[in-house]
């Protein structure tokens, strides 16, 4: 199964993920994306995963990348 890593060395928190793929990450206080599963690169199930890779190539900063089998 694919997760989702956030490379916090290039995110600035535009918080685009999190919209566009709320079933797997909110925000924090400052609008840097937080898992809601609680894991640090969260699991994305099969019926998101076309959700999580128009999620990492919307990302501005290209912060968000997908690991494992897509």
């Amino acid at each position: 199964m694919s997760r989702l890593h956030i490379d916090w060395t290039r995110c600035d928190g535009h918080g685009a993920c999190a919209e566009l793929l709320p079933e797997l990450l909110g925000v924090d206080e400052w609008g840097f994306p937080v898992s809601r599963s609680g894991e640090r690169d969260p699991e994305v199930p099969p019926a998101l995963l076309s959700r999580a890779r128009h999620a990492q190539n919307s990302c501005p900063l290209m912060a968000l990348i997908l690991v494992g089998p897509t």
